[in-house]
């Protein structure tokens, strides 16, 4: 008698279910039972070959679908719902866990691009995933990635704004990179190593093509900004937020180096983006013996992150735990979904894939 709970049915034999139970099946023609699925086609060579060739042609088809998409990886991966679930842990309904990449993929980064108040949130977020998350993408993640990098640099070079912008992207990847590629016998990057040297041979093509952008004047010839009085020149100077652009913008003109020096204005800039307790500890005097504004503006963005605004954000539902873009509807179950949803900046989506 066969222990309890053990399958006493050979898997290697053919068995039939019968009124008086499962019965070893009976080969008709020669009166005696089949033993196993090796013996049945050893009686028919002609067979056999048919069922190798058939094999055969499942594995060719398999390889020629592989190679497809392979020889397809700029194309982005779709996908019909807009959003997608956060969920750090296994439940009845699902399995397993939300990861960073499966997040890149399903949030559409590449129509986020077109719009102007999701380019910055985009190319920060890049940034972020360039400097520590290239390991954690899958393979997917790492094609799609790549494929928004491109797009990013071509409307660059089409619209010749953010210049200096996707330059430090660009030079943050490449470094990354190479200190990845000297570690290649870690498993640290997903993919052939060839693959990744192609990868930076291409960022290296985009950073040339970027230094080689000629700006080309605007044909308008009506109202310039250094045509405006002073008081609308100088607030346009204070809605900047980086104090790179106002030294860049000094360079223009003789009378734009002038209001490009305000005390006023690289304080409120220092006031925009630092504490009052970080602005003490990094004060500076000037031959004056004022404070020079400037130069603590350049001292604490050395110590300091600055303060970043974006006209449009990702969106987290506290109510359903869904990821999306604001405006984008998902099946959430609260009365007021609006209620909801909290901003996340791009180090917060990041951190939301840690475990």
């Amino acid at each position: 008698m066969p222990f309890l709970g053990q399958d006493w049915r050979s898997p290697g034999q053919s068995w039939v279910k019968t009124a008086d139970g499962w019965t070893r099946f009976l080969d008709e023609k020669s009166g005696s039972y089949v033993g196993d699925l090796s013996s049945f086609c050893k009686k028919d060579d002609h067979n056999k070959e048919n069922l190798f060739n058939s094999l055969n042609y499942d594995v060719a088809a398999k390889k020629r679908k592989k190679d497809l998409m392979n020889n397809k990886a700029k194309i982005q991966y779709f996908h019909q719902e807009k959003w997608i679930y956060v969920h750090k842990g296994s439940t009845k309904e699902r399995h397993g866990y939300c990861t960073l990449g499966e997040a890149f993929n399903r949030l559409d980064f590449s129509s986020a691009l077109l719009d102007s108040r999701r380019f910055n949130y985009v190319v920060r977020l890049l940034e972020l995933i360039a400097k520590s998350q290239l390991t954690s993408l899958s393979g997917i993640a790492q094609k799609n990635y790549m494929n928004i990098l491109e797009k990013v640099v071509q409307k660059v070079l089409e619209d010749q704004q953010n210049i200096r912008l996707i330059r430090e992207l660009l030079q943050t990847l490449y470094t990354s990179l190479c200190t990845l590629v000297q570690r290649v016998g870690k498993s640290v990057l997903v993919g052939n190593i060839n693959m990744w040297v192609h990868r930076m041979e291409s960022i290296l093509h985009w950073q040339q093509q970027l230094n080689n952008i000629q700006i080309t004047r605007p044909a308008f010839k009506g109202t310039t900004f250094t045509d405006l009085p002073l008081c609308l020149q100088l607030n346009i100077m204070q809605r900047l937020s980086d104090g790179r652009d106002l030294v860049s913008l000094g360079q223009v003109a003789p009378d734009l180096q002038v209001l490009s020096e305000d005390r006023l204005l690289w304080k409120k800039l220092c006031q925009y983006h630092f504490t009052d307790r970080q602005i003490r500890k990094r004060l500076i005097l000037s031959d004056k013996g004022q404070l020079d504004w400037k130069k603590m503006y350049f001292k604490l963005i050395r110590c300091y992150p600055r303060k970043e605004q974006y006209g449009d954000t990702l969106q987290l539902c506290r109510h359903c735990h869904i990821l999306s873009w604001k405006g984008t509807d998902h099946p959430c179950t609260a009365n007021n979904p609006e209620t909801c949803s909290t901003s996340l900046s791009p180090q917060d989506f990041i951190n939301l894939f840690r475990f």
